[in-house]
């Protein structure tokens, strides 16, 4: 339980605070070069900036869900899906210095918040936590699909991040549907479609 907890810990340090590298090169259109004004730039920079909000609660989520379930193998399960959304967060956070915008300075208040969520999804018992990853990774599939339509039709750079990410997301799903998430109550569901309105609108401009 020790090992565990210092683990988590440095996690969530090296979420918030560390630069970021994937495992995966980040993914491109070798063919179609970005040209973006400046106005554009800003827009990208806005969207990318909660798209990287999202890899940090996602970081959090899966870690908190690790911690929490004594299933050992859900537990490896857990770590591998969250060091795959590490790539996302270095995409993402690369791609915002190359637009020359920055990172929510609100993360380590996300990162808090989704791990306590993913904390109590996980003390609910395994089949309501890959329950919560399944409703997750659906609403986070949709609304990067909304970014693909709302990103600037020039922006291929990050066009290409976002497409990779919702492929990944929805393996992600799919997977935990595998492994026997439960379907959450509608009630949940809400709730958790309301939290990520609040988040994506305040991450927009802070």
């Amino acid at each position: 339980m020790i090992d565990r907890l210092f683990t988590t810990l440095d996690a969530a340090l090296r979420t918030v605070f560390a630069q970021h590298r994937g495992d995966q090169a980040c993914p491109t259109v070798a063919a179609d070069a970005t040209e973006l004004s400046e106005s554009d730039k800003k827009e990208a920079g806005a969207l990318m900036r909660v798209n990287h909000v999202g890899e940090v609660c996602a970081q959090a989520l899966y870690t908190a869900q690790a911690f929490a379930t004594d299933n050992e193998a859900l537990r490896a399960h857990f770590l591998r899906a969250g060091a795959e959304e590490t790539n996302h967060l270095a995409w993402t956070e690369q791609r915002l210095k190359e637009l020359g915008d920055r990172p929510s300075l609100l993360n380590p208040l996300w990162y808090a918040g989704a791990f306590g969520i993913g904390l109590i999804a996980g003390r609910l018992g395994d089949k309501v936590s890959l329950g919560f990853v399944v409703e997750t990774e659906n609403q986070v599939e949709a609304h990067l699909d909304s970014h693909l339509s709302r990103l600037p039709a020039g922006d291929h750079a990050s066009r290409a991040i976002v497409a990779q990410m919702k492929d990944d997301e929805a393996r992600h799903a799919f997977n935990a549907k595998e492994l026997g998430a439960m379907d959450l109550p509608a009630p949940v569901k809400g709730l958790m479609t309301a939290a990520a309105k609040v988040m994506t609108t305040v991450a927009h401009r802070i």
